[in-house]
This record gives structure tokens, C-alpha cells and sequence, in this order.
């Protein structure tokens, strides 16, 4: 028996799929056995990536990580394990840019398992008035009733920075790699957010999003927010109230829904030996088959583009796919550069700092300019 070492993320989303799949008697009869260990969000955005692939074969990671990846040379590209014409039928399945995500230096890095980006999370039984669309709506609201709450923890302060950036049509370091936004597009952006922090309910400023979707979920004073990581789970919780998911909120009517993309992808380390018995394991997971059944059964959130679509599986979890593709389709692609995670980082405490303490907008994107510079690697590519 062939043994792997496996890591994924603490939550039902990153887990339960994988584990059961990891179960089906399909992989004792083929000789290999998958262990699944888990570790918090927190690690999972910010753990150094080589350090988890010298301890395990496969690793469930985030695609900002591909860049420090490559530096370390610790995944094995994608291309040498399926071979090109899998990997490119695979990105046509992904919806988004899922797969695309993870290429990097000329190579793909992770399997797209799980798709996922910043959209719109709100309580429908507490809001009085129309779905917000525009960042014009989102702010009447907050200002009507206090109930607007920012994803801020972590690093999810400088990631909205980034999703209202690129809805107001500058994606940032997309045009430029070495500038990270412009200074009318950057002040916009923090204006707005400090406005909307002003009024962002205390009761979950710490709470990273599964933290404020459970809030949402069991408390009635935060009817809505307007980035954050959609969990499928919430739309239909074992207790508690549901929360309904839409599209990322738009500069003006017609534009962009801006949010940066999130979502899972299974990288193979180095120190893995790929059997035939693995690789079409692997490949199950992005199946139609799988995508469409036995990841939703799981609580798994599928990358397959049919899968969003799927009648069945938008019924059994109230509209969530159809509802947020639009966002996933456009969602915007962060730097992959070494250096970025660092970044990230620091660039969102800076913010919730400049929040907290009302700093000048000047000031605060100069800081963040100079943050970026300086995790910029030289030459790097996004």
C-alpha cells in the first residue's frame, strides 16, 4: 500500500470532500492510501509554502503562493505530471480564471479544486430594501442603518482594497506590475472604505469570514457584507439563519462586480512519488462527475463551470452559484510574485490602522506603495 501525506484547511469546505473521497474503497483496490490533516484559515493564508511541502505530498494551497513556490522549487508543475492537453482541457472546465490562477514562470501549479472569490453576503430577512448592486448602494445602506460590516481580519483589508480597485477599472499591478495602483483610483478606494469602517459594526472587526458568516448566521446586527469569501455551507447551515450570497457590488450599474479571487488548489510537492493510482484519483476530484455530485454532497465548493450552472446543485443550495458566477467569471487575479504573501500581510494592518486612526488618505497610500516596492521581486512575474 502506497501511503500519501496530505494537507488541507480547518472548515467543512476544505475538508469533508476530500476525506471521503479519501475513503472510497476505489483507492484500496488501487493501492494507495490518503491522509488528510487539517490546519486553520489563518495557516492556509500565510504559512511559507515549502515548509508544508517538506512534510507533506500533497497541499491544498492558495494561488498567491505559486510564486514563493517556484522560488523554492517545492510543487511539481502540472504539465510534467498530466501532460499539456490535461491541463488544457482542464482550464476549459474551470470557470474563471480557477485554473489560470495558478500559472506561473510557465507552468501550472495546483489542481483548481475548490473556486471561490469575494462576493456579497447578506441576511434577506433583515434587508428592508432592494439588493444593493453599486458601492453607492452599499453606502446608503451602511449609513441608513449601521449594518454594513468590512471583511478586515487577516489579510481580507488590503483584498477588498484590491476588489474595489479593479471595480473601478483599474485591477491593480495588472497594467503595471511595479505599481500597485494610481493615486486618484487608490484614494477613491480608501475613502470609501474608511467611510464604511466608520460605521462597520464592532461585533466582528476581528472576525475573519467563516467568523462573520457564523455571526451573520446567529445574530441579527450585520445585515450585510459587501466582500467577503463565499462558503456555499451558509446558505443552508444546520442551525442558525441563512445567508444569501450575490454578486460583488459594482462601481456604477453595468461595470465590473470587482473581487479578488480566492479558491483552493492541490499542489504536489517535490518529495511526492506520482503513481497511476494517484494521478486518476486527482483527476476524479475535477471530474463532471465529482464536481457535480460528490463535492456539493460533501460540502465541497466545486471549480467546474458546469457545476456553477447546474440546476440541481443551485437548487440544493439556494441560487449560490448562479447567483456569484458573474463575480467568479471577473474576479481579478492577484501578483503571484515572491514576496507577495508578505505583502498582504503587512498592507492590511497598515490599513486597519490608517482606519482606525482616520489617517490621510496621502499618507496611507504612499505607505502602502512603499510596501509594495518592497516586496516586489525584482523581475518578478505576476
Amino acid at each position: 500500500m502506497k501511503r500519501y501525506k496530505a494537507l488541507t484547511w480547518d472548515h467543512p469546505r476544505g475538508y469533508n470532500a476530500l476525506a471521503a473521497a479519501a475513503r472510497l474503497p476505489a483507492l484500496a483496490e488501487a493501492g494507495i492510501a490518503i491522509e488528510w490533516d487539517k490546519q486553520p484559515l489563518e495557516g492556509f493564508e500565510s504559512h511559507p509554502i515549502a515548509d508544508l511541502c517538506a512534510r507533506y505530498d500533497l497541499v491544498v494551497l492558495d494561488h498567491p503562493h505559486v510564486g514563493e513556490a517556484v522560488t523554492s522549487a517545492c510543487l511539481q508543475p502540472l504539465e510534467a505530471v498530466f501532460g499539456n492537453e490535461t491541463i488544457a482541457s482542464l482550464e476549459i472546465d474551470s470557470i474563471g480564471p480557477s485554473l489560470a490562477s495558478y500559472r506561473f514562470g510557465g507552468a501550472h501549479w495546483a489542481l483548481p479544486l475548490d473556486a471561490a472569490t469575494q462576493v456579497m453576503a447578506l441576511r434577506a430577512d433583515l434587508l428592508a430594501s432592494p439588493i444593493p448592486v453599486t458601492w453607492e448602494d452599499v453606502t446608503l445602506l451602511s449609513k441608513e442603518t449601521g449594518k454594513v460590516a468590512l471583511s478586515l481580519a487577516g489579510p481580507h483589508a488590503i483584498l477588498s482594497f484590491l476588489s474595489i480597485a479593479a471595480a473601478s477599472g483599474e485591477p491593480p499591478a495588472e497594467a503595471d506590475p511595479d505599481l500597485l495602483v494610481s493615486e486618484s483610483t487608490g484614494k477613491a478606494v480608501y475613502e470609501l472604505m474608511l467611510d464604511l469602517a466608520s460605521r462597520s459594526p464592532a461585533s466582528v472587526c476581528d472576525k475573519n469570514p467563516i467568523g462573520i458568516l457564523g455571526h451573520m448566521a446567529q445574530h441579527d446586527d450585520v445585515v450585510l457584507c459587501p466582500l467577503i469569501y463565499g462558503y456555499v455551507n451558509y446558505t443552508a447551515p444546520s442551525s442558525g439563519n441563512p445567508i444569501a450570497f450575490h454578486n460583488a457590488p459594482r462601481s456604477g450599474t453595468g461595470g465590473r462586480p470587482g473581487s479578488t479571487l480566492g479558491g483552493t488548489g492541490i499542489g504536489i510537492s517535490t518529495r511526492c512519488e506520482v503513481t497511476p493510482a494517484l494521478r486518476d484519483h486527482l483527476l476524479w476530484l475535477l471530474s463532471t462527475q465529482a464536481q457535480i455530485g460528490f463535492i456539493p454532497a460533501h460540502d465541497g465548493q466545486p471549480s467546474s463551470r458546469k457545476a456553477w450552472h447546474d440546476p440541481e446543485v443551485n437548487a440544493r443550495w439556494n441560487g449560490f452559484y448562479r447567483n456569484t458566477a458573474d463575480t467568479l467569471e471577473a474576479a481579478y487575479v492577484r501578483p503571484r510574485h515572491d514576496g507577495y504573501i508578505a505583502f498582504q500581510s503587512k498592507a492590511s494592518a497598515l490599513l486597519r490602522q490608517a482606519f482606525e486612526t482616520r489617517a490621510a488618505a496621502t499618507d496611507t497610500l504612499c505607505a502602502l506603495h512603499d510596501l509594495y516596492s518592497e516586496h516586489r521581486t525584482a523581475g518578478g512575474e505576476r
